[in-house]
């Protein structure tokens, strides 16, 4: 018996009202309709959030890989993790300097060593190992997508949750962090349980301010409160959501659970974002 498959991608809370975001939402729906069509041919989790975040991270179109700003010391510090449930293997890299995929490195902690997240140059010597593909002309390289200008949107984290055929679970998410950070900054991104869960319940991508979703854990909160508060998966969304709110917090959060429902909620301006629905269906925006 199969189970039902459902996929659901952010390009970062926060929007402008005065800006077009078409180019992001056509991307997103144009992963989503290949997210299709690999969960259709019985692709993994793993592989296909991979997949999608680092699409994500090559297009310059959000806050992560190729559209990262720099840090106030002028260096390219970027963050991702990745886990999945319900095995709750996961992985992630903090202030990855100098690679095209910090999700891809992310994998291979997870997958290619007994911890979960490394950081600074010891996540790039692993990278490096891995024969992860290197940034050879960092100054020509990177396409900030956004650029402070005194009414930026300081977040642009991504992310996608994925349920596959074979009813496993999967969460990652990839940024260059908050614009303006400070030099050795890491946010909720490549915390586990921050700013990405997957258990046998849930998957779950963040997008935010993350000092706030650290402080609230914001990603295993909403599984918790599905699994002990007996929330179906919006309201355990909306749950955390408001919570942050109350921390003085905004920004986004998708979800998929084991049963094939999603959720796409924020509390900021908007959100970017495509959800693949279990009957097939995909709609994309910026709000929802």
């Amino acid at each position: 018996m199969t189970s039902p498959t459902a996929l659901v991608l952010h390009g970062g809370a926060g929007v402008l009202a005065e800006r077009s975001y078409e180019r992001e939402v056509a991307h997103l729906r144009e992963l989503a309709e290949e997210g299709k069509a690999l969960l259709g041919a019985g692709g993994q989790a793993v592989d296909i959030a991979v997949k999608m975040v680092r699409a994500m991270e090559e297009s310059a179109l959000y806050v992560a890989g190729r559209g990262a700003s720099p840090n106030t010391a002028g260096r390219y510090e970027l963050d991702a993790s990745i886990m999945e449930g319900p095995s709750r293997k996961a992985g992630a890299v903090a202030a990855l300097e100098g690679f095209i995929s910090p999700i891809t490195a992310a994998r291979v902690v997870m997958e290619a060593t007994p911890h979960v997240l490394i950081a600074g140059a010891g996540a790039a010597e692993i990278a490096r190992a891995h024969a992860i593909e290197e940034i050879t002309d960092p100054e020509n390289y990177y396409q900030p997508a956004a650029v402070p200008d005194g009414r930026e949107i300081a977040t642009g984290t991504v992310g996608c949750v994925v349920l596959d055929a074979h009813g496993i679970l999967c969460g990652a998410t990839s940024t260059g962090g908050t614009l303006r950070k400070r030099w050795g900054r890491v946010g909720d991104t490549p915390i586990i349980g921050s700013g990405t869960w997957a258990d046998a319940r849930v998957a779950v991508s963040c997008t935010g301010q993350g000092e706030f979703f650290m402080r609230a854990n914001a990603a295993a909160d909403v599984s918790a409160r599905m699994r002990y508060l007996g929330s179906d998966l919006d309201e355990a969304v909306k749950g955390v959501l408001d919570d942050i709110a109350e921390l003085g917090g905004d920004g986004g959060i998708i979800a998929v659970d084991s049963k094939g429902h999603v959720s796409a909620q924020y509390n900021s301006q908007g959100m970017k974002h495509a959800i693949l629905h279990a009957d097939g269906r995909i709609e994309a925006g910026m709000t929802r």
